[in-house]
């Protein structure tokens, strides 16, 4: 198992960890992922990150495809690809309803379909065998709608093919999953606990490979995003996450309509899940952070002293994660991982 580091995306203002970037780099780990929700882009950041460091992978975790054509990824995962000398990752997602048409103004129905077309059609832009055709419930290439011009004609792209450039797709749901493994080179799961895969995500992994046919766990990248927080207070550790959790598990989405809601209630916290959810709604976040259960961040999150994380680390390592994208607040922490993975392989 390798390691990454997740950024995430940004507040008010955008403040990059470089020296925290710089020491990943130098310390050999795999790649750093930026996020975007709905300010600051994934773009942006990883461009600047990238002329900033040597070997890094570089990786979007996620371009949101509402807010882009896939034509239009394309040309940014090419360019940033051979500007950085071949380490970008291009990992991509849909968001959630509230955001995609609260902010990008897109349709979110079949998100499934969608999401097939998508990448059918980022992967034909990245081989540049032949000018670019589509025909899809979604996305008609050249565009032959009602209020087309006529003139469109089918291009390909100026820059050299790039079939090697490795698609992620973020999944939570089970169909999603199940098309990760099946159309993406690698899943960017998140809240993802070792101890439920073989229950909760292993059937549809499963599928998802035998409809690619001939796809294993062998060429397939599982990479959650783990936080990390190292302290001999647990308590510390737990209050630091539970914001984080309550903000996903009670506010991202509506009622009835929350994926983190329904994962949590999947690993069993299913009350505990929908107490969080009714405080968060009903305007009571410092309520609902409190009800964030111990055993739910130790399930997804690494925290506590340095041994009690070397220990919990191992159970990480005898699943099939094989990028473990940390969550770390300091260079301390990320040198102290990159040591406990030493130690325990």
């Amino acid at each position: 198992m390798r390691l990454g580091i997740m950024l995430g995306y940004a507040g008010r203002r955008i403040e990059l960890p470089i020296e925290l970037v710089q020491e990943a780099d130098r310390l050999g780990v795999y790649a750093i992922w930026t996020a975007e929700a709905y300010g600051s882009d994934a773009v942006s950041p990883l461009a600047w990150l990238g002329a900033l460091t040597q070997n890094i992978k570089l990786g979007t975790a996620i371009m949101q495809m509402p807010g882009r054509t896939p034509a239009n990824a394309a040309m940014t995962a090419m360019t940033l690809n051979q500007l950085s000398g071949g380490r970008f990752l291009m990992g991509l997602g849909l968001s959630g309803p509230q955001v995609v048409e609260g902010w990008h103004g897109q349709s979110y129905a079949r998100p499934l379909r969608r999401t097939r077309e998508y990448v059918s059609i980022v992967r034909q832009i990245f081989r540049r065998e032949e000018r670019l055709m589509f025909d899809g419930r979604h996305y008609q290439i050249p565009y032959r709608g009602e209020d087309a011009t006529g003139l469109g004609k089918p291009l390909k792209s100026t820059l050299e093919a790039a079939p090697d450039i490795p698609i992620y797709l973020a999944a939570i749901g089970p169909k999603n999953v199940e098309l990760a493994a099946e159309i993406a080179d690698g899943w960017l799961p998140i809240f993802f606990s070792p101890q439920k895969y073989n229950d909760i995500y292993k059937p549809h992994i499963e599928v998802g490979f035998a409809k690619a046919g001939g796809k294993s766990l062998a060429n397939f990248d599982i990479a959650p995003t783990v936080s990390v927080v190292i302290n001999d207070n647990l308590d510390i550790c737990y209050n630091m996450l539970r914001p984080f959790l309550a903000l996903y598990i009670g506010g991202m989405g509506a009622k009835g309509r929350n994926f983190y809601n329904d994962l949590a209630g999947r690993y069993g916290y299913e009350a505990e899940a929908a107490e969080i959810q009714d405080l968060y709604l009903a305007g009571k976040q410092g309520e609902a952070m409190m009800k964030v259960p111990a055993g739910l961040i130790d399930e997804v999150a690494l925290v506590g002293p340095r041994e009690r994380v070397k220990e919990r680390l191992a159970l990480w390592l005898n699943s099939p994660v094989t990028t473990m994208n940390i969550t770390v607040f300091d260079i301390e922490t990320l040198r102290a991982m990159v040591e406990l993975l030493a130690e325990l392989e």
